[in-house]
């Protein structure tokens, strides 16, 4: 509960808030239990007797009853408003086979007014037993004859109705159009800027609310919105940062993912307000399409391909990538990329080697550039990230939904490949830094699961320490950003931080990362929830931004 001054506004910037009686996460002072903010800043962590000493002198005093306040959470990639429209509107994500999705969208249809697109997310025939996606007549059929745009779960495909695809010129002639299979390629580009085109401000406007909304009650309290033509509209992106800076929300870093050359496309890049031209700059797809850049061809065939000969796509070469981050390191702005498959990867590390000679290593380092996703990492990519200071952001839930030897990833490679993906341990060994996320509305927003995942990776090699797992999803997103001084609850640090109900807190023996863990107090080391699979993740009380409440429920 809490004790308030009846004369300190709840919002107001300059307010000093105490926090006792609970466990304060920090490298300051590992056995703190209480913690002072003043304004939007941390000013002082430590132990209960001490803070008796700031009682009389604050707004507001929050007894913990116990719970715990760690940094808030950072999510380094993100689609604000994909993730809003998934929320309220047609998910599919819960689907369990193809006649239960098929029903979905039939139920969905029937209740929405007439007029406009039909939009939804979430499939995945790989997880239904009749193990392909809808038929194009089955969709006509499911929604009644209307316009629908239905994303794969990775967003790298869609299922489409009839009618959406006559609202589309010469969409038959574009490349990635399949008469009866999921559309690719500038195909599925071309349905979708068709699609959300129909989305209204006002449709938009409550999806990114709803998103940020979802956010703030996990404990999220900065996403890296990663937009861009080939996903949404300049429109859409100035008008979720405008909205981010009312301050009632989580923070939104932005990327822009286009591809520039010069500085006059630089300044282009930030006048948008964005923090790079990075995010999901697509150097290939992804492998549930079978759109990721493969150096051997996939196990299994995508529809129209003969088995052994299809290796993904790839949609920038060396050439590109080296003029992009030329062009961003020269100018000062960050540059990054999408890229999964080895044979993308290679590009990318290739492309950022030449930039790197043609402007000087020292600077493209210091700019901190970074890769979305990178799954399919090599040794020679691994070294080439630590030798560049490419940051890697990743999402570990992809390898909880898709890893491990029966899994997706299996299908597409094969298990031997499938095993090398997602290789967090040897990056952080090669001195990588990490930032997680997860690709919302790809994998749910889910940070505790998200730090979970990275620790009990499906292959047992590649999972890494519950602390540096939460490092990286709290601090490490700061760090992609260039910020070093956030993320962590220190004196001086801003106030991003999250209040937490949760069971015993127990720290990781570091010799067996993933089933050994320890309550002695002796390590000094500030414990965390035990994730071991099975138990409750925490509960979020209260989530702070700058100092300012963005969540908060009853602490009981």
């Amino acid at each position: 509960m809490s004790e308030r001054n009846p004369d300190s506004s709840e919002q107001h910037p300059s307010r000093t808030v105490l926090l006792r009686g609970g466990e304060v996460h920090s490298p300051a002072d590992p056995f703190a239990t209480a913690m002072v903010v003043e304004g939007d800043r941390i000013a002082w962590v430590g132990e209960e007797g001490a803070a008796d000493s700031f009682a009389d002198g604050v707004d507001e005093i929050v007894h913990l009853d116990g719970a715990l306040v760690t940094p808030a959470f950072t999510d380094a990639h993100v689609h604000t408003t994909a993730t809003g429209l998934a929320l309220t509107g047609l998910d599919l994500s819960r689907a369990a086979t193809l006649a239960d999705a098929l029903d979905r969208i039939r139920r969905y249809a029937a209740g929405r007014p007439a007029g406009g697109v039909l939009l939804g997310h979430g499939w995945d025939a790989s997880a239904w037993p009749e193990g392909r996606p809808p038929s194009r007549t089955e969709l006509d059929t499911a929604a009644g004859g209307r316009p629908l745009y239905l994303t794969r779960v990775d967003v790298h495909s869609a299922v489409v109705t009839t009618a959406l695809l006559d609202l589309v010129p010469g969409i038959r002639e574009r490349s990635g159009f399949h008469p009866d299979a999921p559309l690719t390629g500038d195909a599925h580009h071309a349905v979708r800027a068709a699609a959300y085109a129909t989305v209204t401000p006002a449709q938009r406007a409550e999806a990114q609310a709803a998103a940020l909304a979802r956010a703030a009650s996990l404990g999220i309290g900065t996403v890296h919105e990663c937009a861009g033509p080939e996903i949404s509209s300049e429109d859409d992106f100035t008008a979720l940062l405008a909205r981010a800076a009312e301050g009632t929300g989580p923070r939104v870093i932005g990327y822009w993912a286009e591809l520039i050359a010069s500085a006059k496309e630089a300044d282009r890049i930030r006048a948008l307000g964005a923090h790079g031209a990075a995010g999901d700059l697509f150097a290939d797809g992804s492998l549930g399409s079978h759109t990721a850049h493969l150096h051997a061809p996939y196990a299994d065939a995508p529809p129209g391909c003969a088995a052994g000969t299809h290796t993904g796509t790839a949609h920038l070469d060396r050439d590109d990538v080296a003029a992009h981050v030329a062009a961003c390191t020269e100018a000062g702005l960050q540059a990054g990329f999408h890229a999964i498959g080895d044979a993308a990867l290679t590009t990318v590390t290739d492309g950022v080697r030449a930039a790197a000679d043609r402007v000087g290593l020292a600077r493209v380092r210091a700019a901190r550039h970074r890769v979305e996703h990178a799954e399919m990492l090599t040794d020679a990519t691994v070294t080439a990230f630590a030798d560049l200071a490419l940051t890697a952001s990743v999402q570990p839930a992809f390898d909880a939904a898709w890893g491990g030897p029966d899994g997706m990833y299996a299908t597409r490679l094969g298990a031997d490949r499938a095993a090398g993906l997602n290789p967090y341990a040897a990056l952080l060994k090669a001195g990588v830094p990490l930032a997680l996320g997860s690709d919302s509305p790809v994998t749910p927003l889910d940070p505790w699961g998200t730090v979970r995942a990275a620790v009990f990776h499906r292959t047992r090699a590649h999972g890494i320490s519950a602390r540096a797992a939460f490092t990286a999803h709290t601090r490490g997103g700061w760090r992609a950003i260039g910020r070093d001084d956030a993320g962590v609850l220190v004196p001086g640090a801003p106030a991003d931080y999250a209040v937490w109900r949760t069971g015993d807190l127990v720290v990781q023996a570091p010799d067996e990362r993933v089933e050994r863990w320890s309550t002695d107090p002796r390590s000094g080391t500030p414990g965390l929830p035990d994730l071991t699979p099975g138990n409750d993740l925490p509960s979020c009380l209260r989530t702070v931004v700058g100092g300012r409440t963005v969540f908060d429920r009853p602490i009981e």
